[in-house]
């Protein structure tokens, strides 16, 4: 260690000892216990399914569905349907791609056909 250093930490130390103790003092102090009874405990497993690519995974959640589907274990689990997922998500695919859920793009089209119409001819 450099010499300078050396007369830097002797300088400092005391500093950055008052600080540690200075924050266990406070962190002890305002330590408190987890609230209880406010976590659920019907924690069951449940399929998530993409219904814009079929794409489904297991996990174990609180959710409540009235949807079933058979796994690949064979047993049955409650379904979720996901309009878009990790699988999907331009985010995380890289892809810029359309997802069409509800008919959403068809309303637009539609609600703005007449602009559309007008560029054309413009053209």
């Amino acid at each position: 260690m450099p010499h300078a250093s050396r007369r830097l930490l002797k300088k400092y130390f005391p500093t950055i000892l008052f600080i540690q103790k200075y924050f266990l003092i406070l962190h002890s102090q305002n330590e408190k216990e987890m609230k209880k009874g406010i976590h659920p405990e019907s924690y069951r497993f449940v399929v998530f399914k993409d219904t814009s690519n079929d794409y489904s995974f297991m996990t174990r959640s609180t959710v409540a569905t009235k949807d079933t589907v058979v796994w690949e274990d064979g047993k049955e689990y409650p379904l979720v349907k996901l309009e878009i997922s990790h699988t999907s998500h331009p985010f995380f695919t890289g892809k810029i791609k359309l997802v069409d859920t509800a008919g959403r793009v068809d309303k637009f089209k539609s609600r703005y056909q007449k602009h559309y119409d007008k560029k054309a001819e413009n053209k």
